[in-house]
């Protein structure tokens, strides 16, 4: 072969690679914590969005829990290998806001691609969780949830209790679960998970009770918890007497993984647990499964007041490239559309982030033809957000709710009065606080 054929063919060939890497794809990664049906959810959207076009590609990968997400984004972030977009779950804002340099602003991000990015579009009460005090959204609202109540149909029948009436006050809840247990028709009342989520954050929303000073958090990093009140002693000291009569059982702390495997099982009547269990929640409940609002003290003046939101948002990264980022910003355009917002809710359980993927939801007969799939946005609206509902923003929060925990398994296992923890959760949150403080000043 002379040597002009053989420089011929190396043109050539340089020529056809050019050509092929100037039509790949720009692939970008997505760390997201979730696992079993909504991470197959999840994985099928993103499917579609990669199919939809053939310009960019997203790739998600699974990385553990919330917390083991978050922290191994952190590690890969120092180590310069960090992902393009972070699934961070809610209480994990206040940290990420002042992670300067770390984060590229959803807002920022959106409008520099010139992609169409309008916050008016999305519920208040998401956009309210995660703007900056200009009113600015820092990360894409995607998975929001918010704890309502699971109940056992058919346990309720065979209880003589009815199965239309979910009990709303806790004193209505404990008297049914008595029911429940004597009847023989289940061992357990109920159970929850995330015992810190559902049992003081969004309980204290419900009686529009504060968990800190300066609108719980949102006001400025000097805020201080302050929660330990007579209502939540109360509350945790009646978990911990009806846990003596099998009316309510420790799901265990953190994520109480021990709650949702009771409740399929039958051995709890009753499931509080994300809005989003309700994927789960079909795929293993083998009886008819009935939706009900978080119950509130009936006392209480103001009670119920509304729940807040849970779940997580996406946050875009820095140190990437301008065409990762083109590719970033495609994907939450896509993400934003009403048809795949519709569908994301309609599957999992989550909440419509946006009116219009609410209202389409409702033209397409959806709760008509599942009743109970609206509890989540009948509780979330039910009166318009104080500052002590609609949400909070503490630093450290990781930590603090691991604290609140701890706490709260104090009183269920009798070492501690509901008084006692929460004045100890109180006072170990606020040492978070003040390191959380001290690291961002």
């Amino acid at each position: 072969m002379s040597r002009n054929t053989l420089h011929a063919l190396a043109v050539g060939v340089a020529t056809a690679s050019l050509s092929l890497s100037a039509h790949a794809a720009t692939e970008v990664s997505w760390w997201h914590a979730m696992g079993g049906q909504l991470g197959e959810i999840l994985e099928g959207i993103t499917e579609d969005f990669n199919t939809s076009q053939d310009e960019y590609r997203v790739n998600p990968s699974y990385r553990g829990t919330y917390t083991e997400t978050m922290t191994g984004a952190i590690a890969a972030f120092r180590a310069n290998e960090q992902p393009h977009i972070l699934q961070v779950f809610e209480v994990g804002t206040g940290t990420m806001m002042n992670a300067e340099g770390a984060i590229y602003p959803v807002y920022q991000l959106m409008e520099e691609h010139g992609r169409p990015f309008d916050r008016e579009a999305f519920l208040p009460a998401v956009v309210g969780y995660y703007t900056d005090t200009s009113g600015n959204m820092l990360s894409f609202p995607f998975n929001s949830s918010t704890p309502i109540m699971y109940y056992n149909r058919d346990v309720f029948e065979e209880a003589g209790l009815d199965p239309e009436q979910p009990p709303e006050t806790w004193e209505a809840l404990a008297e049914a679960s008595r029911q429940i247990v004597e009847s023989g028709a289940a061992s357990c009342g109920f159970t929850s998970s995330w015992p810190s989520w559902v049992m003081l954050e969004n309980f204290s929303a419900m009686h529009n009770s504060p968990l800190g000073t300066l609108e719980n958090g949102f006001g400025g990093m000097e805020t201080e918890l302050n929660f330990n009140n007579e209502l939540v002693a109360r509350h945790w000291d009646n978990l911990h007497d009806w846990q003596e009569e099998n009316v309510y059982r420790w799901g265990g702390p953190g994520t109480g993984a021990d709650a949702e495997p009771m409740f399929y099982s039958q051995n709890c009547a009753i499931f509080f647990g994300s809005s989003a269990s309700r994927a789960d929640v079909a795929a293993n409940a083998d009886f008819e499964v009935g939706f009900g609002m978080q119950p509130y003290y009936d006392d209480v003046e103001g009670a119920p007041q509304n729940s807040i939101i849970g779940g997580a948002t996406l946050w875009a990264l820095q140190g990437h490239s301008d065409d990762e980022y083109e590719a970033v910003a495609a994907f939450f355009e896509y993400l934003s559309q009403p048809e795949v917002q519709a569908e994301w809710h309609q599957q999992t359980g989550y909440l419509p982030i946006t009116q219009a993927a609410w209202d389409l939801s409702a033209e397409q007969g959806y709760y008509e033809e599942n009743p109970g799939a609206d509890t989540s946005l009948k509780q979330m609206t039910l009166n318009e957000p104080t500052e002590n509902s609609k949400g909070l923003r503490f630093g450290n929060f990781v930590q603090i709710r691991d604290t609140i925990s701890e706490e709260m398994e104090a009183v269920m296992t009798g070492r501690k009065s509901g008084q006692e923890a929460a004045d100890a959760a109180v006072q170990r949150g606020n040492n978070l606080l003040r390191d959380f403080e001290s690291a961002n000043q």
